[in-house]
């Protein structure tokens, strides 16, 4: 069915796009809540990102746009304003365009992912381990503090990403070595895209008891390699990453359109999409 004629625009740039489940996702969030809009997949060119979004923008309907890999921190520099979180990602996945022209720019990755999380476990006052100290480890920190954990300690394979990264919280963020991990987290958050490959993080088993409650920021048609190791291991619950994917897209849509949508009958329908898919 087509869209009114007026209907405000939005987008999710990418490069490749064409897997991406955001149209679908908000349209869905669309339907639920009432709101008229049209939104559409964009394939902008590794070298012209800026331009793409730009010439997007610049049509008086467009009010706004989603961004992924890899135009996050292309995304972050084209921006006029940064909300606190994406300056501390460094990254950018929603654009918001102000009544006067200017783009502002946010991060809702860490607020899907807490989102999710709270489905499942109480995060305050708990010890949080974060594997990996990439741009997806960056996005989740602030809204992790604000969920009130107790702590977090980053392990990555390259130490020094993960002291800068604790470093923007010393307080309760440390970087720790493999030697370092400690007994049985609360919750461990895996940020790595190693479950992709076929891989596992380089993390001692004792990190998981019975109590621990497991991430991983990937999802696919079967469980992910580090969530079965999780629960080989104990672990009380293991999560894939679809409800984060969700619930991003739930909190870019409440900054555009001011009401947040419920995310539970979309993720159970994306669920359902995956597990029947080839």
């Amino acid at each position: 069915m087509a869209e009114p004629q007026q209907a405000d625009r939005y987008a999710v740039f990418g490069n490749p796009i064409a897997h991406s489940k955001s149209p679908d996702i908000h349209q869905a969030f669309a339907k639920q809540t009432g709101q008229q809009l049209s939104y559409e997949r964009i394939l902008a060119p590794v070298e012209a990102f800026e331009q793409t979004a730009r010439s997007f923008f610049a049509d008086v309907r467009a009010k706004g746009a989603n961004v992924t890999v890899p135009f996050k921190e292309q995304a972050f520099a084209m921006c006029d304003t940064l909300s606190e979180r994406a300056k501390l990602a460094g990254a950018v996945n929603t654009l918001i365009k102000l009544e006067n022209g200017q783009l502002q720019g946010d991060n809702t990755d860490g607020l899907g992912l807490v989102s999710d999380l709270l489905a499942y476990t109480v995060l305050e006052d708990k010890r949080v381990l974060l594997i990996g100290a990439g741009g997806a480890a960056k996005g989740c920190l602030l809204p992790l503090l604000e969920a009130g954990v107790a702590s977090i300690d980053i392990y990555n394979r390259t130490l020094v990403k993960a002291e800068q990264l604790a470093a923007v919280a010393p307080h309760r963020c440390q970087a720790v070595t493999a030697a370092a991990l400690a007994q049985g987290y609360d919750v461990i958050i895996n940020s790595t895209s190693a479950s992709l490959h076929g891989q596992l993080p380089e993390v001692p088993a004792h990190i998981i008891a019975e109590h621990t409650v497991c991430y991983d920021m990937m999802y696919g048609k079967a469980i992910t390699l580090f969530n079965q190791w999780s629960l080989e291991q104990g672990a009380k619950a293991s999560i894939d990453g679809l409800g984060m994917l969700v619930g991003q897209a739930a909190h870019s849509f409440n900054l555009w359109r001011g009401v947040m949508p419920d995310v539970a009958p979309v993720l159970s329908l994306l669920r359902q999409q995956l597990e029947t898919s080839a």
